[in-house]
């Protein structure tokens, strides 16, 4: 994604990127209805929770919104607050009903399910905006093209890609959650050396970070997903799927909520130039103080879960 976007915004300018995504969107809708036809045969009988899922929606959307917009509008307050209030009725909607879009009793009848997804959303939470924080810095600061930029950003998930068969295949014989901690650990500590960039930081040390990071990704992404799977029963695994995720979702969103926030505060609402090269640097080093906090806190998440692989869903999972 980097590298492809930063290939076409230097030589043909970032509104070609959304006619690039286009075909891939309709790709990706024809191969769903032709390859996917049995994804409903779990939920078959079961009435579609509509109202759930706009309560959902609103309240989720109402909130995001709200808090990337603090800074600069008088009204966010108030939105973040109705979005708060339709969250708590959603969840006590979600309790009453037979079909709910999301099974709340997973989350408090299964503790391994319920400390798994959010050992996943935090870490998403933590490190879904470092791409976008790293992109303005090797531009902005570093004067970098985006092809460059794109190119250096790329070494993350190249080591990611690297590592996650591996890492879900450790899963298999380590306890998830001594793998998965082991990589949220990683990635602390890959958040924790990002606060001290600087705009004469040499290129090779965001290079060895972004690797770092890309190793704690690996060993968390792939065991993560095996202990959500492996702690429900078959019958669950189109939800734990889709909670996982839900989560995964949601922690991006608020990463780049947070940042937007951040950003807001230090910068305020201008275009990112060198001219602002200051305040583009405190913003980053609070929103990666704040991100290493949360992901340290992810440790302990994870641990939480328990033996994932004690548990008499294991082996259905794996097969």
């Amino acid at each position: 994604g980097p590298v492809l976007g930063g290939i076409i915004n230097q030589n043909l300018g970032w509104q070609f990127i959304f006619f690039v995504l286009v075909p891939i969107g309709f790709a990706i809708i024809i191969l769903a209805l032709l390859k996917l036809k049995g994804e409903w045969a779990g939920a078959r009988g079961e009435k579609y929770d509509l109202a759930g899922a706009i309560l959902y929606t609103v309240g989720l959307s109402s909130f995001m919104y709200a808090v990337s917009s603090i800074s600069n509008s008088p009204t966010a307050k108030y939105i973040m607050l109705s979005g708060l209030v339709i969250l708590i009725i959603f969840i006590a909607f979600e309790t009453r009903i037979a079909s709910p879009i999301i099974n709340l009793n997973l989350f408090s009848k299964n503790i391994g399910f319920a400390f798994s997804n959010l050992a996943a959303l935090i870490n998403y939470s933590a490190t879904a905006a470092v791409g976008f924080l790293l992109s303005v810095y090797l531009q902005v600061i570093m004067g970098f093209d985006s092809q460059t930029a794109g190119l250096i950003l790329l070494s993350q998930p190249v080591i990611m890609s690297l590592l996650s068969p591996f890492a879900g295949n450790l899963s298999d014989h380590i306890e998830p959650r001594i793998v998965a901690s082991a990589g949220m650990a990683l990635t602390t500590l890959g958040l924790f050396l990002l606060i001290f960039l600087s705009m004469d930081t040499p290129v090779w040390f965001t290079i060895a970070t972004l690797m770092l990071l890309g190793m704690g990704f690996a060993l968390f992404s792939s065991p993560n997903s095996n202990a959500v799977m492996a702690s429900v029963e078959k019958k669950f695994y189109g939800i734990a799927s889709s909670t996982l995720g839900t989560m995964r979702l949601t922690g991006q969103a608020l990463s780049m909520a947070i940042v937007t926030m951040i950003i807001a505060l230090f910068v305020g609402n201008v275009e990112l130039s060198p001219a602002y090269a200051d305040s583009i640097m405190k913003s980053m080093k609070v929103s990666f103080i704040i991100f290493t906090a949360i992901c340290f806190g992810g440790v302990f998440a994870s641990l939480a879960r328990g033996n994932i692989n004690n548990l008499p869903a294991t082996d259905e999972a794996k097969k």
